[in-house]
């Protein structure tokens, strides 16, 4: 039994059909791919980076600046179009996403230097920036609260997915055809998505559903129909934005988010690199490792939302059903990383790594599962954007900082980098398990 076993507190004037079922689980399913086609896009420059560098005659502290213009847009955009979701319609806003990603990338396609890829990548990052938190945002919008564990983990699965297609067939493309034509192959894919997102795209009945007001709200109150153990229903529309974003579950929650982007930025733009001139794997061996990576990622992204959907049936606090889990997987992940520098060549090596950089994604989704919760309807967009925009400012440090590392201290540079990425993912943790607790904060909120 999962989490979209209990049966919904419906808003007023809702009802729930199976055709209305169908079509919550279709816009699911095409988000995921969605978050593939997005996810696709920002690998491949870590799936080509020797080829890239070679190319292009860059070094590793310029093509790791190359590589963090991606992030220079992206967490100002994510921010803006996370405040305009609460106001335009996200249907609208993920198809113009969907397009300009598509038509940032032409011309890298078609030829250019240095000053190409970094503009490419500055736009497709402006494009890309808002994708996670407005795609959760129209996802969930089909789900009342207790039931949004699964669409919101699938959401993230999707980036767990974009990474294992892309890896295997945008290194066959790369070794095969060029770079460029991974870049022209993964751009015509997001044209073709968007003309399916104008026939078959848009928002659910919850878009607009509120918490109650009153005593009830006041007090915390659960939705009338939700089971024991359901979280807190957030709190009434009154809640600005200044006062969400400084409650201790929000900045808990973002920090924790923060330590899980760190990881995928290192993983996206330098783990290829690391696996072939670090730990000595061939161009096929490291692909294998970046799919083990990432699957066990989408396999912790899952096992999490199970988890936490069962003890919240049962009762539990969402404060350990969400942070709590996040936090311990945040954990082992910091400990992998610390000890990964330091095991001999090897068995233990691969499954430390594999480990160390597969397990901390599972908080994207409960950190978006969170934030959720604690905002209300008309407020969501906007805290999932802020979260997601002081988040991926990690893609901004991790790709430059690890190419000055390489270029500083050659392979070494890269155990370094794993040392303070293994730093990141214990305050991370320790920020999820201490801070985190929608419960105590939304009933804060309503006062």
């Amino acid at each position: 039994m999962t989490d979209t076993d209990v049966a919904p507190a419906v808003p007023a004037g809702t009802s729930k059909t199976p055709s209305s079922t169908r079509r919550a689980w279709t816009v699911t399913a095409l988000l995921i791919v969605f978050m593939m086609i997005n996810f696709a896009d920002k690998s491949v420059l870590g799936l080509a980076a020797e080829e890239i560098r070679e190319d292009l005659g860059l070094t590793a502290s310029a093509f790791g600046l190359a590589s963090s213009a991606f992030f220079l847009l992206f967490s100002v955009s994510g921010a803006a179009v996370g405040l305009l979701a609460d106001r335009i319609r996200p249907k609208w806003l993920i198809l113009a996403m969907a397009v300009l990603w598509s038509a940032s990338q032409a011309p890298l396609a078609v030829g250019g230097g240095l000053a190409v890829l970094i503009t490419s990548r500055v736009l497709l990052g402006a494009a890309e920036g808002p994708a996670f938190p407005v795609a959760q945002q129209a996802t969930l919008s089909w789900f009342p609260d207790h039931r949004r564990n699964l669409p919101g983990a699938l959401i993230v699965l999707g980036i767990t997915l974009g990474i294992l297609v892309a890896a295997p067939v945008l290194t066959w493309v790369i070794q095969n055809h060029g770079w460029r034509s991974a870049v022209a192959a993964v751009a015509l894919v997001g044209v073709v998505w968007a003309l399916l997102w104008v026939r078959l795209g848009g928002e659910g009945p919850y878009a607009t559903a509120s918490a109650p007001t009153g005593p009830a709200a006041s007090g915390g109150a659960r939705s009338e129909g939700a089971p024991a153990g359901a979280p807190t229903a957030p709190p009434p529309s009154s809640a600005p934005y200044r006062r969400i974003v400084a409650t201790r579950t929000w900045i808990g929650a973002t920090t924790a988010y923060f330590g899980t982007y760190w990881v995928i930025a290192f993983a996206l733009v330098w783990l290829p690199s690391y696996l072939h001139k670090a730990l000595g794997y061939s161009s096929a061996g490291s692909t294998r490792m970046v799919m083990l990576v990432w699957g066990l990622g989408g396999v912790a992204v899952l096992g999490q939302a199970g988890l936490t959907g069962r003890l919240l049936r049962r009762g539990a606090a969402s404060r350990w059903a969400r942070g709590g889990i996040g936090g311990v997987l945040l954990l082992v992940g910091a400990a992998a990383c610390l000890a990964l520098p330091f095991a001999p060549a090897g068995v233990l090596t691969a499954v430390l790594l594999v480990v160390g950089f597969g397990l901390p994604g599972a908080m994207s989704s409960v950190a978006v599962t969170t934030v959720t919760e604690l905002a209300p309807a008309d407020r969501r967009g906007g805290a999932l954007g802020i979260m997601n925009a002081v988040v991926t400012t990690a893609g901004l440090l991790a790709p430059t900082l690890i190419g000055r590392l390489v270029d500083t201290h050659g392979a070494d540079g890269y155990r370094y980098a794993v040392l303070i990425t293994g730093a990141v993912l214990l305050l991370s943790g320790a920020a999820a398990l201490t801070l985190i607790d929608p419960d105590r904060d939304a009933r804060r909120l309503s006062l």
